[in-house]
């Protein structure tokens, strides 16, 4: 007797069990939250790096995983007196109503102003301005 007669075999095809709007959320909320991060390592007057891993040659010419630290770029930026938040999906800053940043007038308000922004993500108020910054990137 084999080995795999004693397994019950079945062919599967695997479903995708979460919606795409529902994935798109869930990338935006992790970028505000890296977001928060980069926030308040400014305040402390640091920056804040991530490590990624990429793929690099040893001296043998082998290719090996590395792990590298990543400066992340900031979503809000000082001018006219103040801050100017921006809400970013991919490299595309997403339009909020009006406009497509939110101005605060300290540093220390970044913060509240991206919470914000991750509860309107989370109840789904922004998922109109997702799906058009994915449509502008697929019609490229």
């Amino acid at each position: 007797m084999s080995h795999l007669e004693k397994l019950e075999l079945k062919s599967v095809k695997r479903a995708n069990k979460q919606d795409p709007v529902q994935q798109r959320r869930l990338k935006l909320v992790a970028a505000i939250d890296e977001q928060l991060n980069v926030a308040a390592a400014m305040l402390d007057g640091e920056n804040y790096e991530v490590k990624r891993k990429s793929w690099a040659k040893n001296e043998q010419g082998e290719s090996v995983l590395v792990e590298r630290m990543r400066k992340l770029r900031p979503w809000f930026f000082e001018q006219d007196g103040g801050w100017y938040v921006q809400c970013k999906y991919g490299n595309k800053a997403l339009a909020l109503g009006k406009g497509n940043a939110v101005f605060v007038k300290a540093l220390k308000d970044v913060q509240g102003t991206l919470t914000t922004l991750k509860a309107a993500t989370e109840a789904g108020e922004l998922d109109e301005a997702i799906s058009q910054a994915v449509q502008r990137k697929k019609a490229k």
